[in-house]
């Protein structure tokens, strides 16, 4: 495969988090359907399309959306199977128990966060041993062996995990695969697990055999075991030199004992060949290291491994932690880190998402790395190439593992031009020339030009219109789309005079595909419909960072009127330290919310596209408290510590209701403070200012009318 063999959309290339949640189903739609196709060339027809690597990471982005949008997985997500149906040709086996697969670590901090939520499942502490098996994770072909009074009745492939293909003759003409038990103790019904494989050795061997017969090799042992196993004709089968491991079982008539170190000294004792670099450990340190000696002696072993497994050893603690999706709780796949190259980094470029976020990809002089060429690498923020110190020139290591667009581990310093400079990252969007700024304790750099960011727009119009927001009713994200496209709509106030362009064009709209003249009348009387909007859906619209629903309803009720709230932004921006002051004490904003707000109307793009839009529309004024007889009507409350006999959500919604407005912190303006135990900075601060403090009692008391006043 290459790049031109195997091209993405721009949704593929993003940031999970950066995901809409329409963007986010079409994508794991786009997953579901990628991943299905590779697993039937993987474990149907033995021929797999994308390295190992690859496809871990295919699984690893679905996993990722799946976890952020839990409501978009899907029936046929690959989440919720395993494998391929079984192909056509073998008779079709049900497997008593599910065979399923086994979820990935990539680095030593997934093992150590594994190990942790086992603890955290069972309840141990922190010193409590947790006994685990590790074992090289063969890269074979998984099988099922059905054993009755000790003798093999069944062999069965994988398949979906819940059926799978009866092989049992293919499977009796391994030597490994013993057609009766040895020794005694093992239960009527055993259905053993394993991997079938074939050795490097014997592949070599093979393929020259294949070459010089004139017949097709094979591309590596995985394929070569796979294929032979599937043969129609169990003489071929014989004729290949197939090996077996056993690590696993299934249906039992009887338990196998308590451990599964146990049990796997019980298979060998039986006949069943285990992996003799399985080894016990109870401290996440000694497991890591035994990865490490398995990895370092990888190349020198006689078949492929692609990682290590381990697994909890006790077996009432691994029924204890069950299962999750396709894979248990108490067993994990640390793999092994995928193919490394070196080129050189031509260029580095900055894209622009559609939520605004500056997205640094090195343009790499093309390299082969696990049988993929790369161009691209993501550099992911400016901090990460700070970090790295990676320049325009430079010789890097790319990597591909874990993440669909490679990444650059690091550089070759010995081989940097001498007149290398650092990379400057931009301060300005390369999009709209708008100011770009990074939020505290953010590492992603975001354009603040929004509604006129080009690379922003159709998402930005899309939020627009949404069901929160104008809620125009036959403006859709595929209408929003098709007109952006057409040059139709390219900022709000252009939907407001899309009717009266029309009627001056001579290519109309009801003449395109999928409208009509109905259509298009439907559409331009809801665009009128929303002439006038209240204040927070307005706000809302804007589409500003932090500015969601609820904090757009607290601005709004804050200030009344948007023409109250413009002119005091305008003031603040203007450097009035009061007004300020004053948007940090609304209930909801903090730092946070008040610097996107500020950092939206700084920009001057910004402000010409609200005062286009304030001419086509008119926002409506939040209607003054409609309780004006009560104590605190028109007063500014701030709650602080613990309140015992109400929530806090519930307090601050009656004292709304009751006309007053409810702060986040106490200023010169503050009314009323309502301190509960453990109040702090915010009682100190009403005591300095001499404002008035009451406890809850009374202000129950005062919100139930049994007090008059405050």
């Amino acid at each position: 495969m290459n790049d031109k063999a195997a091209p993405r959309n721009e949704t593929a290339q993003r940031d999970v988090a950066a995901l809409t949640e329409e963007e986010a189903a079409a994508e794991l739609a786009r997953l579901a359907a990628e991943i299905a196709a590779h697993d039937r060339a993987y474990y149907q027809k033995d021929a797999p399309l994308i390295s190992d690597a690859e496809y871990d990471a295919l699984r690893q982005r679905n996993a990722e959306i799946e976890a952020r949008f839990p409501e978009l997985i899907r029936s046929d997500s690959p989440s919720q199977r395993v494998g391929a149906a079984p192909a056509a040709g073998f008779r079709k086996v049900r497997h008593s128990r599910p065979m399923l697969s086994l979820a990935n670590a990539f680095t030593s901090e997934d093992v150590h966060d594994f190990v942790g939520r086992i603890r955290r499942f069972l309840n141990l502490a922190e010193d409590e041993p947790v006994d685990l098996v590790a074992e090289p994770k063969i890269d074979g072909l998984s099988a099922s062996l059905r054993y009755e009074h000790g003798r093999l009745v069944l062999g069965a492939t994988r398949g979906d995990g819940s059926e799978g293909e009866d092989v049992t003759e293919n499977l009796r003409t391994i030597a490994e695969i013993p057609a009766e038990l040895k020794g005694s103790g093992w239960p009527e019904v055993l259905e053993i697990r394993g991997e079938v494989y074939m050795a490097k050795s014997d592949f070599l061997k093979l393929n020259e055999r294949q070459a010089a017969a004139n017949k097709q090799t094979f591309a590596n042992p995985r394929n070569a075991a796979a294929g032979s196993v599937r043969q129609l004709d169990p003489a071929v089968t014989r004729s290949r030199p197939l090996r077996f491991f056993a690590y696993a079982w299934g249906e039992t008539s009887a338990p196998l004992g308590e451990r599964y170190s146990e049990i796997l000294e019980k298979f060998r004792d039986w006949g069943l060949p285990t992996n003799p670099l399985s080894r016990h450990f109870t401290d996440v340190e000694s497991l890591l290291a035994h990865y490490a000696d398995i990895e370092a002696k990888r190349a020198s072993l006689d078949y492929d491994i692609d990682g290590v497994v381990y697994k909890v050893d006790r077996l009432d603690l691994q029924e204890r932690l069950g299962f999750v999706s396709r894979a248990p709780r108490w067993a994990i796949a640390h793999k092994f880190p995928a193919e490394k190259a070196q080129t050189v980094v031509e260029d580095i470029q900055i894209q622009v998402g559609r939520t605004g976020a500056l997205t640094p990809v090195a343009k790499l002089r093309p390299v082969t790395v696990g049988g993929v060429v790369v161009s691209n690498a993501s550099l992911h923020n400016e901090d990460e190439i700070a970090r790295k110190d990676v320049r325009i020139g430079d010789t890097v290591i790319v990597q591909r593992a874990g993440d669909v667009i490679p990444q650059i581990l690091g550089v070759v310093p010995e081989r940097r031009p001498a007149d290398s400079k650092p990379y400057e990252f931009p301060t300005i969007c390369p999009a709209c020339g708008s100011h770009a700024v990074r939020e505290a304790g953010e590492a992603v750099r975001r354009c603040t030009g929004g509604l006129i960011c080009p690379a922003q727009a159709k998402e930005r119009l899309r939020h627009f219109v949404s069901r929160a927001a104008f809620d125009i009713e036959g403006l859709g994200a595929k209408q929003v789309e098709a007109f952006c496209d057409a040059g139709d709509i390219r900022n709000p106030a252009d939907i407001f005079t899309l009717e009266a362009r029309d009627k001056a064009s001579l290519a109309k709209i009801e003449n395109r595909p999928g409208w009509g003249k109905t259509s298009v009348r439907n559409l331009f009387r809801a665009i009128e419909a929303r002439r006038r909007i209240s204040f927070d859906r307005f706000l809302y619209a804007l589409g500003i960072r932090h500015v969601g629903e609820r904090t757009a309803r607290d601005l709004a009720r804050a200030y009344r009127s948007f023409a109250d709230f413009e002119a005091s932004i305008r003031a603040i921006l203007d450097g009035d330290e009061a007004r300020k002051a004053e948007l940090l004490s609304i209930e909801g904003v903090g730092p946070v919310v008040a610097n996107a707000v500020l950092d939206f109307f700084a920009e001057a793009h910004n402000r010409e596209i609200v005062d286009a839009l304030t001419r086509e529309v008119t926002v409506e004024d939040v209607a003054a408290p409609q309780n004006t007889q009560s104590p605190v009507a028109g007063k500014t409350i701030v709650f602080t510590g613990t309140l015992e006999r109400m929530t806090r959500d519930e307090a601050k919604a009656r004292a709304e209701a009751l006309g007053a407005r409810v702060a986040g912190s106490v200023s010169a303006k503050t009314d009323l403070v309502v301190a509960g135990p453990g109040a702090g900075s915010k009682l100190k601060k009403a005591e300095e200012l001499g404002i008035k403090v009451i406890d809850e009692d009374d202000w129950i008391a005062l919100a139930q009318g049994e007090k008059e006043s405050i």
